[in-house]
């Protein structure tokens, strides 16, 4: 099992970086987070994404102060994600089209193509001007996400990758990125740096609380068992009290160390609610469940009280099933409905409709 959705099965997601922070687009959420180290978790603050700028099949900072949204064979340049200002439209030039990455760096934009092993460098993606095409270091193929961190030391720059979880977690890197003669780039595998991502951070990522909590447990508990011990028939009623709803005080921890921008237009708790959502949506590979959890109880956790009546025959038990969902050994979601069976043994069906793909 996988933690981190790669960029290629998470439309909308992207990381980027411009001026002196780091950039998560979620546009799933509506909203962007805003960091000045992954490895740290400094200085975490949440945006609210415009509409214009939601949906983007790639996201970059360029050192002019602008991001490029690039969607289908157009780019829209902004220079903010929030307000959507300053907004223009181009085309993509062919040769610029169809990339897995795009990151920028020394005034120049880089576009992988990881299928094909190589990556194109081009002063601009409109008219595809000074361009080169290199083949991409075999150490620098497998990244989910790619972007730049433009710090010039003497002759070089560096880019960074999220590299595929592994025994450490989730981890990025930081490689050399040479300037000859002051024109032409090229990749070098010269790692200067290979470093864990911050838990407040990962929380944001697609998949990212598979990582820091654990994967999704959906499951049958047995919330009570009756038994009719005697040779006769008897008639059982009884009010049972059952949670419903939404443990918000558990999800919420994983936004205590968020900024959220006043002009964001949800608050902690909405977005920590909307997060364990979409993680129940993910593939069973991303540590999800691959449900809808639409038309359960989001509100929160309450005890509900449940009056139920029915015969027992001599010597019978019944089983009465609530169907839970967890994160890791955290309960997240007690569902409404109950189940009561004669079987010792939980129900096998999933109550819930399967997400869409």
């Amino acid at each position: 099992m996988n933690g981190i959705i790669p960029k290629s099965k998470a439309k909308g997601t992207d990381i980027c970086k411009k001026d002196n922070y780091y950039y998560i687009i979620r546009s799933d959420l509506g909203c962007y987070m805003k960091t000045s180290n992954f490895n740290k978790g400094s200085d975490i603050s949440i945006f609210s994404l415009h509409p214009s700028c939601k949906n983007g099949d790639h996201y970059l900072g360029s050192g002019d102060g602008s991001f490029y949204i690039i969607k289908g064979n157009e780019y829209r340049r902004v220079s903010d994600l929030t307000t959507d200002s300053d907004a223009v439209v181009d085309t993509l030039h062919p040769n610029c089209r169809g990339g897995d990455h795009y990151f920028s760096a020394y005034s120049k934009f880089f576009i992988i193509f990881q299928e094909k092993g190589t990556y194109r460098i081009t002063t601009d993606m409109n008219t595809d001007s000074d361009a080169e095409e290199h083949d991409l270091h075999p150490d620098c193929r497998n990244g989910l996400y790619y972007w730049d961190m433009t710090l010039p030391i003497f002759n070089r720059s560096l880019f960074c990758f999220l590299k595929p979880d592994s025994e450490w977690g989730v981890e990025f890197c930081n490689l050399s990125l040479f300037s000859h003669s002051g024109n032409s780039f090229i990749f070098k595998n010269l790692c200067t740096g290979v470093y864990s991502v911050h838990p407040d951070v990962l929380n944001f990522l697609p998949g990212g609380l598979t990582v820091t909590i654990g994967p999704a447990i959906c499951i049958w508990e047995n919330i009570k068992t009756i038994t009719n011990d005697s040779n006769t028939p008897v008639t059982w009623t009884k009010k049972i009290n059952k949670k419903v709803g939404y443990n918000k005080e558990k999800m919420s921890q994983i936004t205590h160390h968020w900024k959220i921008d006043t002009s964001a237009s949800i608050e902690t708790g909405a977005l920590a609610k909307l997060i364990a959502k979409f993680q129940f949506s993910f593939s069973a590979e991303y540590g999800g469940s691959h449900v809808s959890t639409e038309n359960e109880s989001w509100n929160e956790m309450t005890e509900v009280e449940e009056e139920l009546k029915f015969e027992l025959k001599p010597n019978e038990s019944l089983y009465l099933w609530q169907y839970r969902m967890g994160l890791g050994q955290e309960q997240v979601l007690f569902c409404r409905d109950l189940k009561i069976t004669s079987d010792p043994n939980p129900p096998t069906e999933v109550p819930l409709p399967p997400a869409q793909s």
